[in-house]
């Protein structure tokens, strides 16, 4: 995203354990973070202190009293129930030049489509179970996160993928705690999700 980061005001909505809530705070000293769960904020104020303002809400209730140069919206459009009237929401959020950044999961990584030929996964797009459990609604594409970001009436200045993705999860964890891969095996990933983004752990506009 670096290269597309507008100076000035940001929003990050939803922050998890604050993890990218604390690579925001090297760049933005006016942030503000919405997020649902009391204790997701609790985990996050301890790792990024109080320089960052929380707001306890649902994104469908939050009502800013100014707008954003930048808002990031990172691996949750995908729980959304209704992710076109949000991004539009988003958008009356931002001032006339301010970028909204959308991360999500991505349906044709490479490790997922060889789970789809072995049978794990019935189809690339498919809601599995576990997905489910940790509130996906959708599993999306570069075609239908496009769709979705063109439908709320947003248009697309950037688009990509984020690592190639060639193992699951559990897989690269394992090949990490026992020194198979290391750090310049993940930076080749990144590297070559440049060049292959339909096959990355993550697609963004």
């Amino acid at each position: 995203f670096r290269p597309n980061l507008p100076q000035g005001r940001a929003l990050e909505m939803g922050c998890y354990q604050g993890v990218f809530t604390e690579r925001l705070t090297r760049i933005y000293r006016d942030l503000t973070v919405v997020e649902g769960a009391s204790e997701l904020i609790e985990v996050a104020r301890k790792r990024v202190g109080n320089d960052v303002k929380f707001v306890l809400s649902r994104f469908e209730e939050f009502e800013p009293q100014e707008r954003f140069d930048a808002a990031f919206l990172l691996h949750t459009l995908e729980h959304v129930d209704d992710p076109v009237p949000l991004l539009r929401r988003i958008g009356t959020w931002l001032k006339p030049d301010g970028r909204l950044f959308v991360a999500v999961p991505n349906a044709y990584a490479a490790s997922r489509q060889i789970a789809v030929a072995m049978g794990l996964i019935p189809y690339a797009t498919a809601v599995t179970e576990g997905e489910a459990r940790h509130g996906h609604r959708r599993t999306y594409c570069m075609d239908t996160l496009q769709g979705d970001v063109r439908a709320a009436g947003l248009s697309i200045v950037d688009k990509g993928g984020i690592v190639f993705k060639p193992l699951a999860n559990f897989q690269f964890d394992r090949a990490l705690k026992d020194d198979i891969v290391g750090d310049a095996y993940l930076e080749g990933c990144f590297e070559l999700g440049k060049s292959y983004p339909d096959l990355c752990a993550s697609v963004y506009v």
